[in-house]
């Protein structure tokens, strides 16, 4: 699904060099419904009901027996409740983007606050990111490390590579592979380092230390008994199933991410130097991104595909936007969905590697975020004011959700669950919070960087030609571009705008000319 969502973004939806993968957005309410309703997620006791005829009474007597549920009916039970939850949120998500709904929240919704409720999700997420690193302190730290290395400290110099061309032969160029693949090099490293350590006897073979999950001779029978071509089909964990709760975590996971795609548009589009993405680009991202977490949640993903932060620092450091790029990527992470063997291999690497690898994305990833505040005057006290309370409610009101579990809101056992969900989502309480105060509080569209964000600078628009301007129109015949049905159709480009932008900033290159 990454792969399929990724292709169907860089073919139709914005047309930006973006990766889709698993949504951050999604696994935040699944670890809130954990850390606050653990006896739900953890059940292993079911309840049979056996029904018979009673001669003597003449009455049907109903036996209820209990038994423990085996690991696979488990998993299978959890997973099911996340596919009906997810199709339904992913419907939604693409309505909001098909009909146009989001240039009604563009009109609320700018950096101000989208800076708060996705960089919630990046501090809420580095409970992942220690659960993988603390096997191995060392070997995550190093891994970590070895990133920063290759992709910062080394970023000005090139490594020299012998190729051969057909005009010049054998000859030498200097190229930055180090840094194009850093990440992918510092996890070879510390998977090696991790390799040699359990050679050598100096990680535990206690399967209850937690070190254990630090070696790398344990897994091995996850590549052996996974086939050689598996194809994801519908219902293969049986029907799916609906969960009030997890639905409502995944109603404000849809919300955010939609947040997180359009400041990830925005930043990926200034990224590449090209002009930010006109509205029907956006409803058509969004729409994509939908429709995709629809059919995840029909094969069971049990998560949604989002549009990676990470990925737009990764293009500021590696130079590397081309949307061929990414098509082969798509490519590349189908094939690894069906060759089980290829994706087992992924399932080995060792948890502290992981955990190095999560602290660089992570990182970068926030890092994105906060770029966005470029656009936002951060000499305003009441910028500064509503990042500051609205992070601060985020994290103060969630952890005191987490510390009284057993506050009751209602009365109701099954409403409590889903107030607590709700209150126990970081990025939600800081992005509702934002947003109040952002529309409420006196302030201009400059001042918010609303009008900057989505206004092309004269920079900009002056180092693009007329192809630039439209390259965000997606792939459908030519001779369609000028029908005037487009007009009431919200996620096509509609012709007389075309027109008009592409006129405006003929203008504006002229000016800026002169």
């Amino acid at each position: 699904m990454d792969g399929i969502t990724t292709l169907a973004m860089v073919l139709f939806g914005v047309r930006l060099p973006l990766f889709q993968g698993a949504a951050f957005e999604y696994v935040v309410p699944l670890l809130a419904l954990q850390t606050l309703d653990p006896e739900r997620c953890n059940a292993v006791i079911s309840s049979t009901a056996t029904t018979s005829f009673n001669a003597t009474s003449g009455i049907n007597m109903t036996v209820y027996t209990n038994h423990t549920l085996t690991e696979w009916e488990i998993i299978s039970r959890n997973v099911r409740g996340l596919e009906g939850s997810l199709m339904l949120a992913g419907g939604i998500h693409f309505l909001i983007g098909a009909t146009g709904l989001v240039g009604v929240v563009l009109r609320f919704v700018g950096p101000v606050t989208i800076v708060p409720a996705i960089l919630l999700i990046g501090i809420y997420m580095t409970r992942a990111a220690v659960k993988f690193i603390e096997v191995h302190w060392g070997i995550g730290i190093l891994t970590a490390g070895l990133s920063i290395l290759f992709s910062l400290y080394l970023a000005r110099w090139k490594l020299p590579i012998p190729v051969w061309t057909k005009k010049r032969g054998c000859h030498v160029i200097k190229y930055p592979l180090h840094q194009v693949f850093s990440i992918l090099i510092a996890m070879m490293i510390g998977w090696g380092v991790s390799g040699i350590l359990t050679a050598t006897g100096n990680l535990t073979s206690d399967p209850d230390n937690i070190q254990y999950r630090a070696r790398t001779d344990i897994g091995h029978d996850v590549i052996t008994n996974a086939s050689w071509f598996y194809f994801p089909y519908p219902g293969q964990f049986g029907a799916p199933d609906f969960n009030v709760s997890v639905l409502f975590g995944f109603l404000i996971a849809t919300l955010i991410s939609i947040l997180d795609s359009i400041g990830d548009y925005y930043a990926c589009a200034k990224t590449c130097r090209v002009p930010p993405p006109p509205n029907h680009a956006i409803n058509r991202g969004i729409a994509i991104e939908g429709i995709c977490t629809f059919f995840s949640g029909i094969v069971g993903c049990g998560h949604a595909t989002s549009t990676y932060g990470g990925n737009v620092g990764a293009i500021g450091i590696t130079k590397v936007g081309s949307r061929q790029v990414f098509v082969l990527v798509a490519v590349i992470y189908i094939v690894f969905g069906i060759v089980g063997k290829f994706s087992a291999v992924f399932i080995t690497i060792p948890h502290p590697v992981l955990g190095g690898a999560l602290i660089t994305m992570f990182g970068m990833f926030i890092g994105v975020v906060l770029s966005n505040l470029q656009y936002v005057c951060l000499k305003s006290t009441r910028n500064i004011a509503i990042i500051g309370i609205s992070i601060l409610v985020g994290l103060v009101v969630p952890y005191w959700v987490e510390l009284r579990p057993d506050v009751t809101f209602t009365g109701d056992d099954d409403k409590d669950r889903i107030i607590r969900t709700i209150l126990g989502n970081a990025n939600l309480t800081g992005a509702v919070l934002a947003c109040f105060l952002d529309n409420t509080l006196p302030g201009t569209k400059e001042e918010r960087g609303i009008a900057s964000w989505q206004t092309p600078a004269p920079a900009d628009i002056s180092n693009n030609s007329d192809e630039d301007i439209v390259i965000y129109d997606p792939i459908f015949p030519k001779r369609w571009r000028h029908s005037s049905i487009l007009k009431y159709i919200p996620f096509l480009p509609n012709p007389d705008s075309t027109g008009a932008r592409k006129r405006r900033n003929r203008k504006s290159l002229d000016s800026t000319r002169l």
